[in-house]
């Protein structure tokens, strides 16, 4: 296990000393200090991609959260299906993100099917090339990542609220609380764990987001998706830059530790 442990901390350092210098992947290289993330900031395109990898990470946060909750509150207790719609919801989760993408980019297409239901149902209006305008594409590809995870996150809430006395809630409900203030003083205080790991978990992959912009829009159009993910897939692998690439990943890697730190911080001091 030491060996293990000690190869992965091994790799991950020799990537983080590349960042420090100009190599292109094969042959001599020299080291430049913090050149490449001078670089990397006067650069207007990457710092889009920064910003774009927060808004994909925090939307994903966020809405993702919000209906794996309510998703797993109605899918709780007394519904006799639940077992079924839980599967149901789940079942996207095993699926090769990579995979996932590629079906739902033929959904997106202009002629595919969401446009043509659009179409038949009168709503030519609402018809759009869904990956071709920055907005939408950036949409879709939300889309695209909550659709495939909601079920993992709905699980995970489902494991919270399986803690939650059923007593409490009883008398809560007796001394005539309404959903809501039952929900906010019973409920969420008792699967805070719960929270925590699940906001946690959807924060560090919102910030690696990487299958569904390269096989949706390929950071396109215009640059208008690209993430430090992609950054460092094309920066390292498309234009040889391998130093350069291994500054972007450095930024990544430190941007996640970064946000995964003060996620638990917050999570500490709640409960």
């Amino acid at each position: 296990m030491g060996l293990l442990i000690a190869t992965v901390y091994l790799t991950t350092l020799s990537g983080a000393f590349f960042a420090f210098t100009d190599w292109s992947g094969v042959g001599s290289f020299n080291f430049i200090g913090l050149d490449n993330f001078r670089n990397i900031f006067q650069r207007t395109e990457l710092l889009s991609s920064l910003a774009n990898t927060l808004i994909f990470a925090f939307g994903f946060l966020v809405i993702s959260n919000v209906l794996g909750l309510a998703f797993a509150l109605a899918l709780n207790r007394n519904l006799k299906t639940r077992y079924l719609l839980r599967t149901l919801l789940f079942m996207p989760v095993v699926l090769a993100p990579i995979s996932v993408s590629y079906v739902w980019g033929f959904i997106f297409a202009f002629d595919g099917p969401l446009n043509q239901l659009l179409g038949s149902l009168g709503l030519t209006s609402l018809q759009h090339q869904w990956l071709a305008e920055p907005l939408l594409a950036r949409g879709s590809i939300l889309t695209v990542m909550i659709w495939q995870n909601i079920g993992f996150v709905m699980v995970v809430y489902l494991a919270g609220l399986a803690t939650v006395p059923i007593e409490i809630e009883e008398a809560a409900a007796l001394d005539g609380a309404t959903r809501w203030q039952r929900l906010r003083l019973v409920v969420l205080p008792t699967i805070r764990p719960a929270v925590g790991i699940a906001t946690t978990l959807t924060l560090i992959q919102g910030l690696r987001v990487f299958d569904q912009v390269m096989a949706l829009t390929g950071g396109g159009p215009a640059g208008a998706t690209e993430t430090l993910a992609t950054q460092v897939y094309k920066q390292t692998f498309a234009f040889g830059k391998f130093g350069f690439g291994a500054a972007l990943a450095l930024l990544l890697s430190l941007l996640i530790l970064a946000f995964s730190v003060l996620q638990q911080l917050a999570t500490r001091e709640r409960a």
